[in-house]
């Protein structure tokens, strides 16, 4: 059931082609802006934060790629459970013989996919062909990259959807949203990679699970984590994961227990 709920939200963004076709010409000018940014940058600190400046443009062409993946500005499916808790209509989703946290995480996972390929392939394409990029030449960093990136994309559902349970006791979760917009935005290393922070709050940043979205899976894709490395990597990914999903059940328990339905 859940893999057919999964396909149902691939199927679901892929209806809107031309919405995808904006979105990636957004992403790519925002590449080139930001990749000419960067180049500014190590021109005047050449291996800041331990990336050559190949390796920071190729940052920069996978951050573009997984921002939409990662829902790190919103357009999940965050919105729509806000406002099904807003409205009420959330009780009648837990009628359903099937559980809420599970359904919307399948429907948010084929969601991420469709967005890795429709979203994600074509900036980085344009991206290696403008610029000399760091790209992987054997086949295991790719795949170690992707896992990483399947890893984040449960743990980014698992932080939106405890923001979207806040709707139960706040009623609207817009401000709820936006904070975790801009702590995603900030933690995750989109602005800049999270090695350039200084001290303390470079492993404060670190150490939150924004920075499993971005950060890490791009550190490995880079070569940055390999053998053992590799492994505690992936392990900072489940653990995270594994404490926000039982985090998201537990809410999710204390909030349905009684259900207020408005206007009724």
């Amino acid at each position: 059931m859940y893999a057919a709920v999964a396909r149902g939200g691939f199927r679901r963004y892929a209806t809107y082609r031309i919405a995808t076709l904006a979105g990636v010409f957004t992403n790519t000018v925002f590449g080139l802006i930001l990749a000419y940014t960067y180049i500014a940058l190590w021109d005047e600190r050449p291996g800041l934060g331990g990336y050559d400046q190949a390796q920071a443009l190729t940052y920069v062409w996978l951050g573009q790629g997984l921002l939409t993946v990662m829902a790190l500005m919103g357009g999940g499916f965050e919105g729509e459970l806000i406002e099904r808790i807003r409205t009420g209509d959330i009780a009648i989703d837990l009628y359903r013989p099937a559980d809420p946290q599970a359904w919307w995480l399948a429907t948010d996972l084929g969601r991420a996919l469709f967005q890795l390929l429709g979203r994600g392939v074509v900036p980085m394409v344009v991206g290696s062909l403008v610029f000399d990029l760091a790209l992987p030449t054997d086949a295991a960093r790719w795949l170690a990259f992707l896992v990483a990136v399947a890893l984040g994309m449960v743990v980014s559902f698992a932080i939106r959807f405890l923001v979207a349970l806040s709707a139960f006791w706040l009623m609207d979760g817009a401000g709820t949203t936006q904070v975790a917009m801009l702590a995603g935005t900030f933690f995750s290393g989109m602005l800049l990679p999270l090695n350039v922070f200084p001290g303390a709050l470079g492993e404060f940043a670190r150490a939150l699970p924004w920075s499993a979205l971005l950060q890490v899976p791009v550190d490995v894709f880079l070569g940055k984590h390999t053998g053992t490395g590799l492994l505690w990597t992936y392990a900072f990914q489940i653990g995270w994961a594994a404490a926000l999903l039982s985090a998201g059940r537990l809410l999710q328990s204390v909030a349905t227990r009684r259900v207020v339905v408005q206007g009724g």
